[in-house]
Protein backbone atom coordinates (compact mmCIF):
# COMPACT_ATOMS: atom_id res chain seq x y z
CA UNK A 1 0.00 0.00 0.00
CA UNK A 2 1.32 3.47 -0.90
CA UNK A 3 2.51 5.62 2.08
CA UNK A 4 -0.21 8.25 1.59
CA UNK A 5 -2.86 5.55 1.40
CA UNK A 6 -1.59 4.09 4.68
CA UNK A 7 -1.78 7.51 6.34
CA UNK A 8 -5.36 8.17 5.27
CA UNK A 9 -6.49 4.66 6.18
CA UNK A 10 -5.03 4.68 9.68
CA UNK A 11 -5.58 8.30 10.64
CA UNK A 12 -7.93 9.95 8.18
CA UNK A 13 -9.15 12.67 10.53
CA UNK A 14 -5.62 13.64 11.49
CA UNK A 15 -4.60 13.67 7.83
CA UNK A 16 -7.42 16.08 6.99
CA UNK A 17 -6.66 18.32 9.95
CA UNK A 18 -3.00 18.54 9.01
CA UNK A 19 -3.72 19.16 5.33
CA UNK A 20 -6.20 21.93 6.08
CA UNK A 21 -3.86 23.40 8.66
CA UNK A 22 -1.20 23.74 5.95
CA UNK A 23 -3.73 25.65 3.82
CA UNK A 24 -4.26 28.10 6.64
CA UNK A 25 -0.53 28.43 7.31
CA UNK A 26 0.01 29.31 3.66
CA UNK A 27 -2.57 32.10 3.87
CA UNK A 28 -1.01 33.32 7.11
CA UNK A 29 2.44 33.51 5.49
CA UNK A 30 1.05 35.34 2.46
CA UNK A 31 -0.70 37.92 4.66
CA UNK A 32 2.41 38.39 6.81
CA UNK A 33 4.60 38.83 3.73
CA UNK A 34 2.20 41.44 2.38
CA UNK A 35 2.17 43.29 5.70
CA UNK A 36 5.98 43.49 5.76
CA UNK A 37 6.53 44.31 2.10
CA UNK A 38 3.66 46.68 1.22
CA UNK A 39 4.12 50.14 2.71
CA UNK A 40 0.91 51.88 1.57
CA UNK A 41 -2.07 50.95 3.76
CA UNK A 42 -4.59 51.29 0.94
CA UNK A 43 -2.61 48.98 -1.32
CA UNK A 44 -2.12 46.54 1.55
CA UNK A 45 -5.87 46.42 2.09
CA UNK A 46 -6.41 45.57 -1.59
CA UNK A 47 -3.77 42.84 -1.44
CA UNK A 48 -5.44 41.25 1.58
CA UNK A 49 -8.84 41.46 -0.12
CA UNK A 50 -7.38 39.62 -3.11
CA UNK A 51 -5.96 36.91 -0.85
CA UNK A 52 -9.29 36.20 0.83
CA UNK A 53 -11.18 36.37 -2.47
CA UNK A 54 -8.74 33.87 -3.97
CA UNK A 55 -9.32 31.41 -1.12
CA UNK A 56 -13.11 31.67 -1.32
CA UNK A 57 -13.08 31.24 -5.11
CA UNK A 58 -11.03 28.08 -4.69
CA UNK A 59 -13.51 26.44 -2.32
CA UNK A 60 -16.94 27.77 -3.25
CA UNK A 61 -18.83 26.04 -6.11
CA UNK A 62 -18.73 27.90 -9.43
CA UNK A 63 -22.35 28.94 -9.14
CA UNK A 64 -21.08 31.50 -6.63
CA UNK A 65 -18.97 34.42 -7.82
CA UNK A 66 -16.68 36.25 -5.39
CA UNK A 67 -15.70 39.83 -6.16
CA UNK A 68 -15.22 43.27 -4.67
CA UNK A 69 -17.68 45.95 -5.74
CA UNK A 70 -20.80 47.96 -4.99
CA UNK A 71 -24.31 46.53 -4.59
CA UNK A 72 -27.12 48.22 -6.54
CA UNK A 73 -30.93 48.07 -6.42
CA UNK A 74 -33.68 48.78 -8.97
CA UNK A 75 -34.12 52.35 -7.69
CA UNK A 76 -30.49 53.19 -8.42
CA UNK A 77 -29.58 53.20 -4.72
CA UNK A 78 -26.18 51.75 -3.85
CA UNK A 79 -24.33 50.24 -0.93
CA UNK A 80 -20.92 51.29 0.33
CA UNK A 81 -17.92 49.77 -1.41
CA UNK A 82 -17.87 46.12 -0.29
CA UNK A 83 -14.59 44.22 0.05
CA UNK A 84 -15.96 40.72 -0.64
CA UNK A 85 -19.32 39.97 -2.27
CA UNK A 86 -20.53 36.39 -2.72
CA UNK A 87 -23.27 36.44 -5.33
CA UNK A 88 -25.20 34.39 -7.88
CA UNK A 89 -23.09 33.71 -10.96
CA UNK A 90 -25.64 31.63 -12.83
CA UNK A 91 -28.74 33.74 -13.37
CA UNK A 92 -27.74 37.32 -12.56
CA UNK A 93 -25.26 39.47 -14.51
CA UNK A 94 -23.23 42.25 -12.95
CA UNK A 95 -23.82 45.75 -14.31
CA UNK A 96 -21.69 48.64 -15.56
CA UNK A 97 -18.43 46.70 -15.17
CA UNK A 98 -15.28 48.78 -15.61
CA UNK A 99 -11.89 47.07 -15.24
CA UNK A 100 -12.11 45.36 -11.82
CA UNK A 101 -15.02 47.51 -10.63
CA UNK A 102 -18.57 46.22 -10.84
CA UNK A 103 -22.11 46.83 -9.62
CA UNK A 104 -23.88 43.70 -8.35
CA UNK A 105 -27.72 43.64 -8.31
CA UNK A 106 -28.79 43.20 -4.70
CA UNK A 107 -31.07 40.27 -5.60
CA UNK A 108 -27.95 38.26 -6.52
CA UNK A 109 -26.13 38.76 -3.22
CA UNK A 110 -25.74 35.88 -0.77
CA UNK A 111 -23.07 37.27 1.56
CA UNK A 112 -20.81 40.28 2.13
CA UNK A 113 -17.59 40.42 4.13
CA UNK A 114 -15.25 43.20 5.13
CA UNK A 115 -11.49 42.57 5.12
CA UNK A 116 -9.61 44.24 7.97
CA UNK A 117 -6.19 43.88 9.63
CA UNK A 118 -7.79 42.63 12.85
CA UNK A 119 -11.15 42.00 14.46
CA UNK A 120 -11.90 44.44 17.27
CA UNK A 121 -14.91 46.47 18.37
CA UNK A 122 -14.23 49.33 15.95
CA UNK A 123 -13.87 47.07 12.92
CA UNK A 124 -16.92 45.02 13.93
CA UNK A 125 -18.94 48.24 13.91
CA UNK A 126 -17.45 49.18 10.54
CA UNK A 127 -18.29 45.79 9.01
CA UNK A 128 -21.82 46.02 10.44
CA UNK A 129 -22.35 49.39 8.74
CA UNK A 130 -21.18 47.94 5.43
CA UNK A 131 -23.52 44.95 5.74
CA UNK A 132 -26.36 47.30 6.70
CA UNK A 133 -25.80 49.40 3.59
CA UNK A 134 -26.49 46.28 1.50
CA UNK A 135 -29.47 44.98 3.47
CA UNK A 136 -31.22 48.37 3.29
CA UNK A 137 -31.46 48.10 -0.50
CA UNK A 138 -34.73 47.04 -2.14
CA UNK A 139 -34.83 43.50 -3.54
CA UNK A 140 -37.29 42.35 -6.18
CA UNK A 141 -38.52 38.79 -6.72
CA UNK A 142 -40.77 37.53 -9.50
CA UNK A 143 -42.27 34.12 -10.39
CA UNK A 144 -40.15 31.89 -12.64
CA UNK A 145 -41.81 30.51 -15.78
CA UNK A 146 -40.79 26.97 -16.78
CA UNK A 147 -42.02 24.29 -19.17
CA UNK A 148 -44.49 22.87 -16.67
CA UNK A 149 -45.90 26.15 -15.41
CA UNK A 150 -44.65 28.77 -12.98
CA UNK A 151 -42.61 28.63 -9.80
CA UNK A 152 -43.83 31.17 -7.22
CA UNK A 153 -41.67 34.06 -6.07
CA UNK A 154 -38.80 32.94 -3.88
CA UNK A 155 -38.93 34.42 -0.37
CA UNK A 156 -36.10 36.81 0.37
CA UNK A 157 -33.45 35.39 2.68
CA UNK A 158 -31.30 37.47 5.01
CA UNK A 159 -28.00 38.39 3.38
CA UNK A 160 -25.06 37.03 5.36
CA UNK A 161 -22.76 39.68 6.83
CA UNK A 162 -19.30 39.08 8.23
CA UNK A 163 -15.70 40.12 8.69
CA UNK A 164 -12.37 38.46 7.85
CA UNK A 165 -9.00 39.59 9.18
CA UNK A 166 -5.47 38.57 9.99
CA UNK A 167 -5.50 39.12 13.75
CA UNK A 168 -7.88 39.16 16.71
CA UNK A 169 -7.82 41.90 19.35
CA UNK A 170 -9.02 39.88 22.37
CA UNK A 171 -6.54 37.61 24.18
CA UNK A 172 -9.41 35.28 25.16
CA UNK A 173 -10.40 34.98 21.52
CA UNK A 174 -14.02 34.80 20.47
CA UNK A 175 -14.98 33.57 23.94
CA UNK A 176 -14.04 36.96 25.40
CA UNK A 177 -16.95 38.75 27.16
CA UNK A 178 -15.84 41.96 25.43
CA UNK A 179 -16.24 40.32 22.03
CA UNK A 180 -19.67 38.96 22.99
CA UNK A 181 -20.83 42.40 24.07
CA UNK A 182 -19.54 43.96 20.87
CA UNK A 183 -21.12 41.47 18.46
CA UNK A 184 -24.38 41.08 20.43
CA UNK A 185 -24.92 44.82 20.08
CA UNK A 186 -25.07 44.48 16.30
CA UNK A 187 -28.69 43.74 15.44
CA UNK A 188 -31.20 44.21 12.64
CA UNK A 189 -29.68 45.17 9.31
CA UNK A 190 -26.31 45.60 11.07
CA UNK A 191 -26.10 42.03 12.39
CA UNK A 192 -22.91 40.09 11.69
CA UNK A 193 -23.21 36.33 11.24
CA UNK A 194 -19.60 35.21 10.97
CA UNK A 195 -15.98 36.18 11.27
CA UNK A 196 -12.51 34.78 10.68
CA UNK A 197 -9.19 35.88 12.17
CA UNK A 198 -6.46 33.82 10.53
CA UNK A 199 -4.30 33.93 13.66
CA UNK A 200 -7.19 33.71 16.13
CA UNK A 201 -9.88 31.32 14.87
CA UNK A 202 -13.42 31.94 13.68
CA UNK A 203 -17.00 32.33 14.87
CA UNK A 204 -20.50 32.20 13.46
CA UNK A 205 -24.12 32.64 14.54
CA UNK A 206 -25.70 30.93 11.53
CA UNK A 207 -28.01 28.58 13.39
CA UNK A 208 -28.29 29.53 17.03
CA UNK A 209 -25.65 29.97 19.74
CA UNK A 210 -22.18 31.03 18.71
CA UNK A 211 -19.91 28.39 17.19
CA UNK A 212 -16.17 28.87 17.29
CA UNK A 213 -13.04 27.10 16.04
CA UNK A 214 -9.45 27.48 17.12
CA UNK A 215 -6.77 29.24 15.11
CA UNK A 216 -5.23 25.96 13.92
CA UNK A 217 -8.06 25.08 11.52
CA UNK A 218 -10.23 28.19 11.73
CA UNK A 219 -9.98 28.92 8.01
CA UNK A 220 -11.47 25.64 6.82
CA UNK A 221 -14.08 25.55 9.60
CA UNK A 222 -15.13 29.04 8.49
CA UNK A 223 -15.38 27.91 4.85
CA UNK A 224 -17.27 24.69 5.61
CA UNK A 225 -19.76 26.54 7.80
CA UNK A 226 -20.23 29.17 5.06
CA UNK A 227 -20.83 26.41 2.51
CA UNK A 228 -23.45 24.88 4.78
CA UNK A 229 -25.15 28.25 5.20
CA UNK A 230 -25.17 28.89 1.45
CA UNK A 231 -26.82 25.51 0.92
CA UNK A 232 -29.68 26.53 3.19
CA UNK A 233 -30.25 29.77 1.23
CA UNK A 234 -30.86 27.93 -2.03
CA UNK A 235 -31.07 29.90 -5.27
CA UNK A 236 -31.13 33.69 -5.41
CA UNK A 237 -34.53 35.27 -6.20
CA UNK A 238 -35.38 35.99 -9.85
CA UNK A 239 -34.75 39.66 -10.62
CA UNK A 240 -37.58 41.83 -11.88
CA UNK A 241 -35.64 43.43 -14.74
CA UNK A 242 -38.67 45.57 -15.60
CA UNK A 243 -38.12 47.36 -12.29
CA UNK A 244 -34.55 48.15 -13.31
CA UNK A 245 -35.68 49.14 -16.79
CA UNK A 246 -38.36 51.49 -15.48
CA UNK A 247 -35.63 53.80 -14.15
CA UNK A 248 -34.59 54.48 -17.75
CA UNK A 249 -38.07 55.72 -18.76
CA UNK A 250 -38.36 58.36 -16.03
Amino acid sequence: MAPRRKITTKAGARFLRNAFSLEQNLLKVQLELSRKSVAHSGVLGEVHEDRFIEVLRRYLPRRYAVETGIVLDSRGMTSHQIDVIVYDNQYTPTLLDQENHRFVPVEAVYAVFEVKPRIDKRYLEYAADKAGSVRKLKRTSIPIVHAGGTFPRRPLFEIVGGIVATDLAWSQGFRSPAFSRAVDGLTGVRALHAGLAVTGGCFDYYDGPIRTASAKNGLMFFIFRLLQKLQTLGTAPAVDWNAYGSVLSK
